[in-house]
């Protein structure tokens, strides 16, 4: 008796730990497919922004060059 009482008690615990485990599976899932749309929209528009980013460095660092501000 003291047998079916263990297996009994442990079977809600390692139920729990078991969905515990795959909550954590799914979320950590998710965050994978979330980084990987964000670095591929990255990847896409990488040379956009790096051009972009350019532009804006050199507005800020020419006339300081040049002596106008």
């Amino acid at each position: 008796m003291a047998d079916d009482e263990k297996k009994a008690a442990a079977g809600p615990v390692r139920m729990a730990a078991i969905e515990a485990m795959v909550s954590d599976i799914k979320y950590k899932g998710q965050i994978l497919a979330r980084t990987n749309k964000l670095e591929s929209g990255a990847m896409d528009s990488g040379l956009i922004g790096f051009a972009i980013g350019l532009a804006v460095a050199l507005l800020m660092v020419v006339p300081v060059l040049l002596g106008v501000l």
